[in-house]
């Protein structure tokens, strides 16, 4: 039997959609909120628990590292707070040498004083003075930043953040890193003021996965449901467990390579790049050297990580109830990138896990883990060739079959967790049946 409208997808962006159409929502998983979820291990665990266990003795992680909540909306702010009481957090974040163990608060070319008067002096001339066209992201870091910044952070912890496609793939996001001579100049000789789309951030009291199950209620949300195959011509959604279901028009959410491999509608250019991440989750004893930060950045690491957030930095509820007050435990997010579907093997990922805890632990960021569980996100990062036409050919060809492309990996685009509900609720609006 079809249906006039269904959503595949039971991240925040299809389950936005489901609460402003009424339409049915799909999801693989056993919970809502795709990588925009949290989940809980007890100390010496593996076992993943979907909701706090009654006593509170567990870590609180998240399936794709930590995901804050910034910018947005102030009207989808205030229906995030409805839902689920949140607190407001002002960014605290660093670049991390660990063979110098210096920390250099982010953004690094507003705080060169950190780095001494030679680099600082450096710095200032070349980025006063920027060289070349740009084309890449290497040519965007090099002309923005000079060779001095680049080789000392930007060249190295691109090569690591993208899995090396920072070569290939055209400049984007440069919000995230702000450039502003002034601010780079003022800097070289006093505290700055904080820059970037984060500064300021908010995160459920209880929870991302709370606020992903307050909206999930409100949807017809079906789980288990994994798409194997999207019969564009026939218009219908082939699921694994052998059921399907037909459609006038598909909402879709899933991203956009899937989206079009699962479809079979062609495009003629070719795909753009997207870099994997395996997510490394610990709950361990805090070490004596762990750092106050949120998030810290890195260039050189032996076991190849990016970055290390610290969930528990950010809030204690992270930490199994007992450890809160104390302070003595930490839970921690590691990320590592990949180019795009390259998985490691199990075996590959539990070596990974030893490797990062015997580097944390030599940093004296932790002492025992008691908790290691590794998390694969298959599209983290999207990117695009300079000039690709082929996201433009892709969400044309797919909407060409009423297939409607929704949310940040549906539109191969970065964008945050209020923008991605905004963008569920707009199109929810848009494909609701009218009568």
């Amino acid at each position: 039997m079809s249906a006039p409208t269904i959503i595949l997808g039971g991240g925040v962006t299809g389950l936005a959609a489901g609460i402003a159409s009424g339409c049915p929502v799909y999801e693989a998983e056993p919970a809502p909120g795709g990588i925009c979820s949290s989940y809980y291990v007890r100390p010496g665990s593996t076992e993943r628990l979907i909701s706090a266990p009654a006593d509170g003795e567990a870590y609180r992680f998240e399936i794709g590292g930590g995901h804050w909540i910034f910018g947005g909306d102030p009207t989808i702010l205030k229906f995030i707070r409805s839902l689920t009481p949140v607190k407001s957090y002002g960014r605290l974040s660093s670049v991390y040498f660990p063979d110098c163990k210096l920390y250099v608060p982010y953004p690094l070319q507003n705080h060169l004083r950190v780095l001494g008067p030679e680099i600082a002096t450096k710095a200032l001339a070349e980025m006063a003075n920027p060289q070349g066209q740009v084309r890449t992201m290497q040519d965007w870091l090099l002309r923005s930043f000079g060779p001095t910044l680049c080789d000392l952070f930007f060249v190295p912890f691109h090569e690591l953040y993208t899995a090396g496609l920072y070569k290939q793939i055209a400049p984007q996001d440069d919000y995230k890193s702000p450039v502003s001579l002034p601010l780079a100049l003022k800097g070289a000789f006093e505290a700055a003021q904080a820059v970037g789309y984060n500064t300021q951030y908010l995160y459920p009291e209880e929870g991302l996965n709370t606020l992903a199950k307050r909206m999930g209620e409100r949807c017809d949300l079906r789980y288990g449901k994994r798409v194997v195959k999207i019969d564009a011509t026939g218009k219908a959604v082939h699921f694994a467990d052998g059921s399907s279901q037909g459609y006038a028009q598909l909402l879709c959410t899933l991203p956009l390579n899937k989206a079009v491999e699962l479809s079979g509608v062609k495009v003629e250019s070719t795909p753009d790049p997207h870099s994997s991440v395996l997510v490394l989750n610990l709950g361990a004893v805090r070490g004596p050297a762990c750092p106050p930060d949120h998030w810290l950045y890195h260039q050189a690491t032996q076991s190849g990580f990016h970055r290390v957030g610290f969930y528990s930095n950010v809030d204690r509820s992270f930490l199994p109830k007992g450890a809160r007050e104390k302070g003595d435990r930490v839970s921690i997010y590691v990320e590592r990138a990949y180019v795009g579907g390259q998985r490691p093997s199990d075996a590959e990922q539990q070596a990974y896990g030893q490797a990062v805890v015997k580097e944390l632990q030599a940093w004296g960021y932790i002492g025992a883990a008691e908790v290691v569980d590794p998390t694969w996100i298959d599209v983290a990062y999207t990117w695009q060739r300079p000039g690709s036409k082929w996201r433009a050919q892709a969400m044309a060809a797919l909407e060409a079959q009423s297939i409607y492309p929704v949310g940040r990996y549906a539109r191969w685009t970065f964008q945050g967790i209020a923008d991605s509900i905004r963008d569920g609720f707009y199109a929810g609006s848009a494909l609701k049946d009218p009568r």
